[in-house]
């Protein structure tokens, strides 16, 4: 049996440029491994439609949805930075959170198949709290994985790394969704939910396993570090990172206009549903189309991260990304008949909205040294969930107002976060060959 000791030895053999390549290999495969799950929860098209059979078409209730998202991906990490700052070993901490976002869709799976009547009032409740319990688990494991890329991968290839992961990942989930969701979404009183939350919960916890394989050097940590602050500081810290980093803030304000798009997204499907009479099979082909969408832009952007900065494919995803809730206002109104066949087109544009997070992420990283990391982005994520305190507002309202209000509201406000990244640093620029290398 091999020891940690060996263990340690074998990677202190291994050159830091070999090291390096074997991780991009690794976390490839965890992140290909964790599409292929995510395309059975979309918070676009499946989890809305969920809530849908359980509420009865409530769009209150879908507005609840991005408001438990960006809030569940906020606060946990940046309560939590101090401690995985302290971690010695990352990738543990990768491993963990990982597998708390298996637990909430394997614990929904139960209740599914004990249930035979979804329509209960006490199951829209549970069902928001999982979906929140998912994603503070789901930010936690952002907030690790990007730590973990900034300690093991320089950033000229970390837009390698979401190129591969998100090819071969997209093209990975659009397989499984064919051949599984296709048919369980089909399956009678919409008992095939069972199948996909297992499906779901199960990929995120073998991609936790295979988090274990990196190759990861424990940090050293300095024996008189602080202790841990109480739990309030961090907000305080958070507020005086924004004041007081001016190429934060320009980005942090960038980020917050582009990410309100997201409060559309659970809208979308029951838009189609409303006006064009969508049926359960075309929500599978807009999944596909979506993460076919997501496996051509990730090369695409992060190709264009690596050769010309990060600033630049944050701009490039921004413009385009505003046309989104246009081509779907287009779609669905009476001008276009075929709006139905052609709804689909609207998924490939909101593939761009995931990737360009990845970007954001990427952008924050390069901002500052590799100890400040998991500061920087749990601030940017706080940052950036302010817009969706009044996402259960619009949830409220949108029945009472006309659709295309706040559908051309948001392309607006997207467009103007391109306009925000002429104003942005350009990092790659500050630092000379080498300097951030993996450790």
């Amino acid at each position: 049996m091999t020891s940690s000791h060996d263990h340690r030895s074998e990677q202190d053999e291994l050159s830091p440029e070999r090291r390096e390549s074997a991780n991009i290999g690794i976390l490839a495969i965890q992140l290909i491994i964790m599409r292929i799950g995510w395309i059975f929860k979309t918070e676009s098209v499946i989890i809305p439609h969920v809530l849908d059979v359980i509420s009865g078409n409530a769009a209150w209730a879908r507005g609840f949805l991005p408001v438990l998202n960006r809030l569940g991906q906020s606060l946990t990490p940046l309560l939590a930075a101090d401690f995985i700052r302290d971690i010695r070993l990352k990738k543990r901490a990768l491993i963990f959170t990982t597998l708390g976002m298996a637990l909430p869709f394997l614990a929904l799976a139960s209740v599914w198949w004990w249930l035979n009547d979804r329509r209960q009032p006490w199951l829209i409740g549970l069902f928001l709290v999982l979906y929140f319990l998912f994603f503070s688990a789901t930010g936690l494991n952002q907030l690790v994985d990007g730590t973990l890329q900034g300690k093991l991968i320089r950033p000229t290839r970390r837009g390698r790394l979401l190129g591969i992961a998100g090819i071969i990942g997209s093209a990975g989930a659009v397989c499984a969704a064919y051949l599984l969701l296709r048919p369980w979404i089909q399956l009678p009183n919409h008992d095939g939910f069972v199948y996909i939350f297992l499906f779901n919960g199960s990929a995120y916890f073998v991609a936790g396993l295979m988090a274990n394989l990196c190759y990861e050097l424990p940090d050293d940590l300095a024996a008189d570090r602080p202790p841990r602050p109480p739990w309030w500081i961090p907000f305080v810290r958070a507020w005086h990172t924004f004041r007081d980093d001016q190429r934060f803030r320009r980005a942090a304000w960038m980020a917050t206009l582009f990410m309100t798009g997201l409060l559309l997204f659970p809208h979308y499907q029951a838009l189609a549903k409303e006006m064009l009479a969508t049926s359960d099979l075309d929500i599978v082909w807009w999944v596909i189309a979506q993460n076919i969408s997501v496996g051509i832009f990730s090369p695409v952007l992060g190709g264009i991260a690596d050769r010309y900065g990060n600033r630049m494919a944050l701009r490039i995803a921004a413009f385009s990304a505003a046309f989104t809730p246009l081509i779907a206002v287009l779609l669905a109104s009476p001008w276009f008949p075929l709006g139905r066949q052609w709804f689909w087109i609207t998924y490939v544009f909101l593939g761009i909205t995931p990737v360009t997070m990845r970007t954001i992420a990427n952008y924050t990283l390069e901002l500052v040294p590799r100890e400040k990391h998991p500061q920087y982005l749990s601030t940017m994520t706080i940052c950036y969930t302010v817009p969706f305190l009044l996402s259960p507002l619009l949830g409220a309202i949108i029945d009472y107002i006309p659709w295309q209000v706040p559908f051309l509201a948001v392309s607006g406000t997207i467009a103007c976060s391109g306009l925000l990244t002429f104003r942005m640093a350009e990092p790659r620029h500050d630092y000379a060959a080498g300097e951030a290398g993996p450790s």
